[in-house]
């Protein structure tokens, strides 16, 4: 990996970091994470992009508090809501599957986020209804997306709105393939 490369990946995953700080808290906190992801991988390309979202999630998982509302460690991954945690990797993973399926254009890029988006929403609102089934009973599906999901849908679209813009203007400065 070359300096720039990773001095690159480092960036992207600070950013991560801070977004996640940036939290209106509820059941699932409305944080601005899935910007960052959608940046980082828009400016920095599948590999890189999912390699910041993998160091951000280590980083929370030995305990540093870069998680929503200053937290981290392993047992932030085993509550409810760390479905959605992991389903940011997947994010990532998939936006880095479209563009080695299809290229790096800006139409890729969005099919790609919603695809990405889609499964982190799967990913984590299973992993909640699990988890909240087993510690404290029967909830049903339409309940756990009225909390999990729907809330979360035009922001985040707006935040892919966003991602989309800025990677417009600096993916052609900060070329890193």
């Amino acid at each position: 990996m070359k300096t720039r490369q990773l001095a690159s990946t480092g960036i992207m995953a600070a950013l991560i970091v801070i977004c996640a700080w940036i939290t209106i808290p509820t059941v699932v906190p409305f944080t601005m994470q899935t910007f960052a992801i959608f940046l980082a991988v828009g400016l920095l390309g599948g590999k890189l992009g999912s390699l910041a979202v993998g160091v951000y999630l280590l980083l929370g998982a030995v305990g540093l508090p870069v998680f929503s509302g200053f937290r981290g460690g392993l047992g932030t991954f085993a509550g409810v809501t760390g479905g959605y945690l992991l389903g940011f990797l997947l994010l990532a993973l998939v936006m880095w599957l479209g563009e080695r399926l299809f290229g790096d254009n800006t139409v890729v890029f969005l099919l790609s986020a919603i695809a990405g988006l889609a499964v982190c929403y799967f990913f984590g609102t299973a992993w909640y209804l699990l988890l909240y089934t087993r510690t404290t009973g029967p909830v049903s599906l339409w309940t756990v997306l009225g909390s999990c999901v729907f809330p979360f849908l035009l922001p985040d679209g707006l935040k892919l709105a966003l991602a989309l813009v800025l990677r417009r203007r600096l993916h052609p400065a900060l070329q890193m393939k």
